[in-house]
């Protein structure tokens, strides 16, 4: 199926991630429990990890107690900002095709792609790890 909004896998992990260590925020989770849970691969999840450590919103500790956890408080990490750390910052692009110059005087979608745009930013900036930290709750 077709659709128009799409989120790379890396930032898709990210987000689950994150809201799955937002609801066990008393626990350590390793890369393999992680992967285990999230059903990815632990290399891809590993990866993921070191960036969102590198933005400071996991810490890694070592050991056999060891592993990862929220850096920051859950009602302080929204979904942009996990977004943002993965994939850079999210801009607003007219054009669908991420064209400089269209063929036409007009695009032919109008407004549609930056009402869409400011629409979804909007959505990831007002939902925090603590909002959503109930929905792996209430699933498991």
């Amino acid at each position: 199926m077709s659709s128009l909004l799409r989120i790379s896998e890396a930032a898709s992990l990210a987000m689950h991630t994150m809201v799955l260590l937002a609801a066990t925020e008393n626990r350590r989770w390793s890369i393999k429990q992680l992967a285990e849970k999230l059903d990815a691969s632990g290399a891809h999840l590993s990866k993921v990890l070191q960036r969102l450590a590198h933005e400071g919103l996991v810490v890694s500790e070592r050991g056999p107690k060891g592993g990862y956890s929220l850096a920051a408080s859950p009602e302080e990490v929204t979904l942009l900002r996990i977004y943002e750390a993965i994939e850079g910052p999210l801009t607003s692009s007219e054009c669908i095709l991420g064209l400089d110059k269209c063929p036409f005087r007009k695009c032919i979608l109008g407004s549609l792609i930056a009402h869409l745009n400011g629409k979804v930013k909007r959505q990831l900036a007002g939902s925090t790890l603590a909002q959503l930290r109930r929905l792996y709750r209430s699933a498991s």
